[in-house]
């Protein structure tokens, strides 16, 4: 008996389908091949921003959120069913369907994600699955050497007194939060010594009160130190502060020993 003939003879049969090996086969493909619609479920993600051939990874999870709030994001990973052109079975051929509108709405979100020069790249791609294959391979490798290209970044960083050492602690944890995206953490003491470390030469005095003191910091504390530390230091240079004051009647006190041009000594 034919696949046909079975399936409508379990049809006839009162819906019994389920437990012939045809029309389970029909079944099966009805539930695979059907999109699941996520948009009552999770609010829709903003559009990722364009792929302009860097940052590949944080491009990546950003685009497949984005395509997981639009309920494609399995056409990443599903290949492309294989239906007979004889297959008569209305579900079978609403899900064939429905499966192809929903890879090519994906296929074309990512494209739409492209620069324009990558779009013509890419754009020859037959489905969803091998376009972000073709993704991954290609930029995913150019990504591997993010690793020791973040670990030089931190190693090399500089403090200079130029510049406010809050910016510097600040930009440190930026370089230091993209080496922990690489996999490799750090923990919070090794963060504080190295940035302790790093302070440029006009913090000598506080980098060697900091390295003496026994309690333990994290790394958002040791900034809270620096910002209170830094907000000292320019009032006590601004004119009129006690600082400056007493800096003035020193010099009005030197002065006024120095002998005058006519004086007599």
């Amino acid at each position: 008996m034919s696949t046909e003939a079975t399936m409508n003879g379990n049809h006839g049969a009162g819906g019994s389908e389920h437990q012939q090996n045809g029309s389970t086969f029909a079944a099966a493909k009805t539930s695979v091949l059907t999109p699941v619609s996520t948009s009552g479920v999770m609010p829709q993600a903003d559009k990722s921003e364009k792929f302009k051939g860097s940052e590949f990874k944080r491009w990546q999870q950003k685009m497949l959120f984005y395509l997981t709030t639009l309920g494609v994001a399995n056409f990443l990973t599903e290949d492309a069913p294989v239906v007979s052109e004889e297959e008569t079975d209305f579900h079978v051929r609403n899900a064939y369907d429905a499966w192809h509108q929903g890879y090519f709405l994906c296929k074309n979100y990512v494209l739409n994600c492209l620069e324009d020069s990558l779009y013509s790249i890419f754009a020859g791609t037959k489905t969803s699955k091998e376009l972000w294959e073709a993704l991954d391979k290609k930029y995913r490798v150019e990504d591997a050497g993010t690793k020791k290209y973040v670990v030089v970044k931190f190693l090399d960083y500089k403090m200079v007194d130029s510049r406010s050492v809050v910016v510097h602690a600040e930009e440190l944890q930026i370089i230091i939060h993209d080496v922990h995206a690489e996999g490799m953490v750090l923990p919070d003491q090794f963060i504080v010594a190295a940035m302790i470390e790093k302070l440029p030469s006009g913090w000598t005095d506080f980098k060697n009160y900091l390295k003496h003191k026994r309690e333990e910091m994290k790394p958002e504390d040791l900034i809270v130190r620096l910002r209170v530390e830094e907000d000292n230091r320019r009032y006590h240079q601004k004119p009129g502060s006690s600082e400056d004051s007493k800096a003035n009647l020193i010099e009005r006190g030197r002065s006024s020993k120095r002998p005058r041009p006519n004086e007599k000594r």
